[in-house]
């Protein structure tokens, strides 16, 4: 009976998608909405800076509606018109992360963000989600938007050169990707157009990105600083970059971010995307990503092929850390009463939802760490950066370890949906 069920629900959903035609709402164009999200640890707003037309769409035009449920954030479209819904998209950003940490129960900051959506050819209602301590998304800004409103936006601020990195197809068709140079000269392009083929490679090294290669673009933005390197506030080093990027994020050293949201899809804007990875010239360890928000790794690091596949997970695919020793500035990350909504980590509060019917049988949940199960897909204690009440999946995963081409199955399926979801 489930069974029939749930084909039913796709059914109904798939249908929902058929009748949202593209070109009925929207141009081959982006509307960006800048705003400034603000709050503290208990309590967020939001207020609007500007809008901003872009001269490219890079997502899909047939999955228009969000299925993934992943995120801390949700936006929602609707044609004024007639009430419908036309376009939705789940993510997470910096300021969701600071929220997290024991400063936010201090002081009250603010955070400058975007979200793109296609752009509209008749009025639209946007509105804004940010979810409860339960997972529900409790709406916090309605917003009206006339697209002929000559307040929005037309000029690019930050104009620059873009190169083909991979170029397979159309954007609405496949994963693009735009990765960003951060603290690379005008004299270091070159050397940046070199680390772009280089982390490419690294990128289809691991499964299931290598299996599924022909459906990705990736572009470069030529986008010099003028300074090389990054900041390093501990060791009083001051760049100056076009990003404004810094280690020490959240004063955790190897986090290596940037709260210039702003000038960041600025830059983006100069091709169509639909991921953001920000390469940075520097030879410390660091890296960090955040769902659909944007993916930072640097360029001259041992390690730099784990960072940059690990981080993408992140940016990419909505995957949590499954690490639990590691040094963080997060306070209680993942509530133990609550299913986390990433798809690889489990609170075994509902289990059903996540990768339960990839377990065998035969595998005990929760599942010893023991030699026996070193392969197995079950649910292991320890994750989300917390040693007792959160489970991955396997023993080990690329999202736990230094290591490459080491996704688990949970994580490997959901990097294919992923995939699917962008490319179809």
């Amino acid at each position: 009976m489930k069974k029939y069920i749930l084909l039913f629900v796709v059914f109904i959903v798939s249908l929902s998608f058929a009748q949202i035609n593209f070109d009925d709402y929207f141009l081959d164009k982006s509307l960006r909405i800048d705003y400034y999200h603000f709050g503290d640890a208990e309590n967020d707003s939001y207020a609007i800076d500007e809008l901003i037309k872009e001269p490219y769409w890079g997502g899909s035009k047939k999955n228009l509606l969000d299925i993934f449920n992943y995120g801390k954030y949700l936006i929602k479209v609707f044609d004024a018109g007639s009430d419908s819904l036309i376009f939705s998209k789940t993510f997470s950003t910096l300021f969701s992360e600071w929220q997290t940490v024991d400063e936010a129960k201090k002081i009250t900051k603010g955070f400058n963000e975007a979200i793109v959506v296609p752009y509209p050819k008749k009025k639209i209602r946007l509105e804004f989600y940010s979810r409860d301590k339960k997972n529900n998304p409790v709406k916090k800004l309605e917003y009206n938007i006339d697209p002929s409103d000559y307040f929005i936006k037309k000029d690019n601020r930050n104009k620059f050169p873009a190169f083909d990195v991979l170029k397979n197809g159309e954007p609405s068709v496949k994963v693009d990707i735009v990765i960003i140079p951060e603290g690379y000269t005008k004299d270091e392009m070159e050397l940046f157009k070199k680390d772009c083929d280089k982390f490419a490679g690294y990128l289809f090294n691991s499964s299931p990105y290598k299996e599924a290669k022909d459906k990705f673009n990736i572009r470069g933005v030529k986008a010099p600083s003028e300074e090389s390197g990054t900041d390093i506030p501990a060791d009083t080093i001051w760049k100056k970059t076009l990003l404004n990027s810094n280690f020490y994020t959240f004063d955790l050293e190897r986090y290596l971010m940037t709260e210039d949201y702003k000038t960041v899809c600025d830059v983006a804007a100069n091709v169509p995307y639909d991921q953001i990875y920000i390469l940075v010239n520097s030879g410390k360890y660091g890296g960090g990503a955040i769902y659909n928000h944007y993916s930072v790794c640097v360029n001259q690091s041992r390690y730099e092929e784990y960072i940059f596949t690990h981080e993408f997970g992140h940016g990419f695919a909505g995957l949590a850390d499954e690490y639990y020793t590691s040094e963080v500035a997060y306070e209680n990350f993942y509530p133990l009463d609550v299913e986390p909504l990433d798809p690889n980590l489990t609170t075994l509060v509902n289990f059903e939802s996540k990768w339960k019917e990839m377990v065998s049988d035969t595998i005990p949940i929760p599942t010893p760490i023991d030699s026996a199960y070193k392969d197995a897909v079950g649910a292991f204690e320890g994750g989300g950066y917390v040693e007792k009440g959160v489970y991955r999946p396997r023993m080990d995963c690329t999202m736990k370890s230094i290591s490459v081409n080491n996704f688990c199955p949970v994580c490997t399926k959901a990097i294919k949906e992923m995939i699917d979801y962008y490319s179809e």
